[in-house]
């Protein structure tokens, strides 16, 4: 079981970022984050999620057009921006990722709906395991869902099966301008016993 350190470090004493200090989040860090969130578990191990990351003056640049208002400074100025995706067409690596079944892999061939459904659902998860792992690894993070994903998508992904799902951007942020904690749900608010 983690200690209490670790559980404020990924939980709760973690924030959502809106300025970065000016440290590079590299090459390694991004391989490292990922590397321990592919472990995460998915629908028939089926890893929906794809990436790219954005770092580059040039690249931000091509990211902004998709951004609202509000994330616009933010995420030019972060060091680095994840533009998480899911793969509509993720059945045709299930050989490799579910090799002892071709059943599911089948299943998603022959019903786009549930296919978009599924890879949706799993890349999300994937989304946030990525998440977890970054501040895990000391990171900060910011996740974002205020953009247009069709133009993420076309910037990002055009000519592939793969869509524009949410941003994530990366680096060390900078506690000093961070908001007052909003309150969460308690238990009897949110949950129930069936």
């Amino acid at each position: 079981m983690l200690d209490d350190a670790a559980l404020d470090l990924i939980f709760r004493k973690a924030r959502t970022h809106n300025a970065w200090r000016d440290r590079p989040v590299t090459d390694d860090d991004i391989r490292r984050i990922y590397e321990l969130m592919k472990w995460g578990p998915t629908s028939a191990n089926m890893s929906p999620a794809r990436f790219v990351f954005v770092r580059s003056r040039e690249a931000k640049e091509k990211l902004a057009p998709a951004l609202s208002s509000g994330n616009l400074e933010k995420t030019m100025a972060a060091p680095a921006t994840a533009v998480i995706g899911y793969d509509v067409r993720f059945f045709e690596r299930m050989d490799y990722l579910f090799p002892h079944d071709d059943f599911m892999a089948n299943l998603y061939r022959d019903d786009p709906v549930a296919a978009e459904e599924a890879g949706f659902r799993n890349a999300t998860l994937q989304g946030a395991y990525f998440m977890i792992a970054a501040r895990a690894l000391g990171f900060d993070i910011g996740a974002m869902s205020g953009f247009d994903k069709d133009i993420a998508t076309a910037a990002f992904f055009a000519g592939t099966s793969v869509k524009a799902n949410f941003l994530c951007n990366i680096g060390h942020g900078d506690e000093s301008v961070l908001f007052p904690r909003h309150p969460r749900l308690v238990f009897d608010d949110a949950c129930r016993f069936a």
